[in-house]
């Protein structure tokens, strides 16, 4: 899968709203909701560093990124617009993000 396919799964649970969906009970609990989970997340990725548990970090940036989607999802952020300022901020640097 994709992020974009993710993405595109998150943004259908949103607008279905199925009551038996993790994505869906997020966006009903709001957006500090979503935004508190974003922040765990986080956390969690930065003690996995810490304990340098490669399967660990996988797990929880896997975690990160999932609720990172959320978050776009809710603030009606695409992919496609975090790419374009990667982009655009690679093309405005003397020297390459990457």
């Amino acid at each position: 899968m994709t992020l974009e396919e993710l993405y595109q799964k998150i943004r259908d649970r949103k607008k279905a709203m199925p009551e038996n969906s993790y994505v869906a009970s997020l966006f009903r609990e709001g957006r500090d909701r979503i935004i508190k989970k974003v922040g765990e997340e986080a956390t969690e990725v930065i003690i996995a560093v810490k304990n340098n548990n490669k399967k660990e970090i996988i797990s929880e940036v896997t975690d990160l990124w999932f609720h990172l989607l959320v978050l776009l999802a809710d603030n009606n952020i695409t992919i496609k617009d975090i790419i374009l300022e990667l982009t655009k901020r690679d093309k405005n640097n003397q020297r390459s993000l990457l």
